[in-house]
């Protein structure tokens, strides 16, 4: 775990907001901070898991959190201004359901939205309004699919370009002291990929490019954006760009929908 290498001095005195922050991703991101010396609050909307998981890890304190209310950030943001300066925030918390544009019901189109898009847009505005004269950061879990065309997965991948566009003009238009980055990775091995049906579009290209990321590797790749001048970063690198070359010719891409989709088929048959 790189970012523990440097111990707790890197957070004394500091605090950090995870939503999302029960299981998964932000659960990794928490534990990661927690061993930098952050006072790390846990929001999650599971208020239950989130203070079970604070006790676990040793978080400074876990709390309900929807993200779809502007409120809730606001208040954890005061929250965590009760164990430190406020330096460190990640909108971690997500939905992932595939599908079709049009298999969807208008109330999965408007949870994925609201949660992931509105989610993080209400998260940013409470961490840039609450981080003191030392500035800080903001850390939005994207996604590879917000770079590309991604079939299967229209709905989820329009809320993450979307994080993504936000991400690079909130950190354009913020004083330099606050930095904002969208972390975007490829596949990861977590209940949210889990839950998706295995026969379906999108859970195939996910697994068609490879080995499925672990959670200990995207939540270390989030805590090192942390004080860096990266805005956007792509986990890995290599498939960053090889989606970002497939806005080029989207056609050609649609046409390879098929072939990819057969492999990652036969991978998640193989049990990869």
């Amino acid at each position: 775990m790189s970012g523990s290498t440097r111990g707790s001095v890197r957070g004394a005195g500091k605090s950090a907001v995870v939503t999302g922050g029960a299981r998964g991703i932000g659960r990794g991101i928490a534990e990661r901070l927690v061993a930098q010396g952050y006072a790390v609050v846990l929001g999650d909307i599971d208020g239950a898991g989130a203070r079970r998981c604070a006790e676990e890890i040793g978080a400074a304190e876990g709390r309900a959190l929807d993200v779809r209310d502007p409120d809730a950030h606001r208040e954890a943001a005061a929250a965590a201004a009760e164990h430190g300066e406020l330096t460190a925030w990640f909108n971690n918390a997500g939905i992932g359901d595939d599908g079709l544009v049009g298999d969807h019901s208008d109330e999965v189109v408007r949870r994925l939205v609201e949660v992931n898009l509105l989610g993080t847009l209400w998260g940013m505005r409470a961490a840039v309004a609450a981080f003191g004269s030392r500035g800080g950061d903001v850390v939005n879990t994207a996604s590879l699919a917000g770079l590309g065309p991604v079939p299967g997965y229209s709905v989820y991948a329009a809320t993450k370009a979307a994080i993504v566009s936000a991400s690079m003009s909130v950190s354009a238009e913020t004083p330099r002291r606050v930095r904002v980055h969208a972390l975007c990775p490829d596949g990861v091995r977590t209940a949210m990929l889990d839950a998706q049906r295995p026969g379906g579009l999108g859970a195939a290209l996910v697994h068609s490019g490879g080995r499925i990321l672990t959670v200990e590797e995207v939540a270390e790749a989030a805590v090192d954006l942390v004080g860096s001048g990266r805005v956007v970063r792509t986990v890995p690198a290599w498939r960053g760009g090889l989606v970002r070359a497939t806005t080029l010719a989207p056609s050609v891409a649609g046409r390879a929908t098929g072939l990819f989709a057969a492999q990652g088929r036969r991978a998640i048959a193989k049990g990869h």
